[in-house]
């Protein structure tokens, strides 16, 4: 399908008129979508048992984090897309002033300060809330202009993109970064992107990447790309998180050790398994199966939330639902691509899976978002 038939919009089926919505659609709930994310996060606090160590406190805390964002879907859920639309700038403009927020007065750990602490408030990432705006954003603002987007709005598109890209990129916080920047761009590619642009930009970041090694990235991000390309050249110490977890996912073979079974994790040898490598934890007691069955509910996912999209009723509805989803497929790309040694390590939980409480609730609002597209046709018909 090529890329102009995504925007065109799709008119709604005759057979929608005279129906009495269902209970679903009264409460704006799409029941595929969310029997699959149901699914997803009852096989991610299996696993993050596992990988905690068998620590029930940390997968009471997660199944915490898991309902506060399914009430967050369902709220959001609630709003048409056009009160979502009207809504983003502001909430756009907040995240930039959290993410400055964070450079002055955030909280640090490990090296980093990419934490706020507000008074009656959990500590949380404002970059997460970015991750679930900058799609909107840039998806509303191409709406209000024609499309294929000409150079001016391509210009302003990459200024949206890049101010809260940079703020947090000296966190530093390079996975979120580059997460950020994703969403954003694809939405871009997906109102129509000429390929001129699209070379013009590749020519570009390949011609700045040497400035960016030199001036740009921090010594333990030089570490972790060269570190990639020979992980035995250090092998106790950048290398040990690659090393061990790609032990652990071919130690698993096709059918695993065993649910709670794993040596590489229980033993301590793969660092930070309920988060980031969880995925390696996995592969090493489920097996080549385990994974394929994860796989195949990402995939479920994906295909449902595309569906959607194509069927939405305008074009801000389609390029942010097209964005949130393709994002999505962006963060598992990553997080498995690093655990298996194929890209750099650079932070990025598995979605639905790994343990985080804000990464979780701000992708599950991201799926309330897609919900409300998805009952728009019977909103406007009820």
């Amino acid at each position: 399908m090529a890329r102009g038939d995504f925007i065109r919009q799709m008119p709604g089926s005759a057979r929608d008129f005279g129906r009495r919505p269902s209970l679903y659609q009264r409460l704006h709930i799409d029941p595929p979508l969310l029997a699959i994310l149901v699914a997803l996060c009852c096989y991610g606090l299996v696993v993050l048992y596992s990988a905690s160590g068998r620590d029930p406190d940390t997968v009471l805390r997660q199944g915490g984090f898991m309902a506060l964002g399914f009430v967050a879907m369902f709220v959001i859920a609630q709003f048409d897309p056009q009160t979502l639309r009207r809504w983003t700038p502001w909430v756009y403009l907040l995240g930039v002033l959290l993410l400055v927020a964070v450079d002055i007065v955030g909280i640090g750990a490990k090296g980093a300060q990419r934490w706020l602490a507000i008074p009656g408030l959990p500590r949380f990432q404002p970059s997460e809330i970015m991750k679930l705006v900058m799609p909107l954003m840039v998806s509303g603002f191409l709406a209000a202009t024609v499309l294929p987007p000409r150079l001016l709005h391509v210009g302003i598109t990459v200024v949206i993109v890049l101010v809260p890209t940079a703020l947090v990129l000296v966190q530093p916080d390079l996975g979120t970064a580059v997460l950020i920047a994703a969403s954003g761009f694809i939405v871009l590619f997906l109102a129509g992107l000429s390929w001129r642009y699209v070379a013009a930009a590749v020519l570009a970041l390949l011609t700045a990447a040497p400035l960016m090694w030199n001036f740009v990235m921090y010594d333990y991000q030089k570490r972790r790309v060269l570190t990639l390309l020979d992980p035995e050249s250090d092998k106790l110490g950048a290398g040990w998180n690659i090393i061990q977890s790609k032990t652990a996912i071919g130690s698993g073979g096709v059918a695993g050790k065993g649910w709670l079974h794993g040596t590489q994790s229980h033993l301590d040898f793969l660092p930070e398994g309920h988060t980031d490598f969880i995925i390696a934890v996995l592969g090493e007691e489920w097996g080549f199966r385990g994974v394929a069955l994860l796989m195949a509910l990402y995939l479920a996912l994906m295909a449902r939330a595309l569906w959607i999209a194509l069927r939405a009723q305008d074009t801000f509805s389609r390029l942010a639902v097209g964005g949130l989803s393709l994002t999505f497929f962006v963060y598992i790309v990553v997080n498995m691509g690093m655990v298996s040694g194929l890209l750099p390590v650079v932070g990025v939980p598995l979605p639905l899976v790994s343990q985080g409480g804000t990464a979780l609730v701000s992708l599950l609002a991201g799926f309330g978002i897609i919900m409300a597209v998805a009952t728009e046709r019977r909103r406007m018909l009820g």
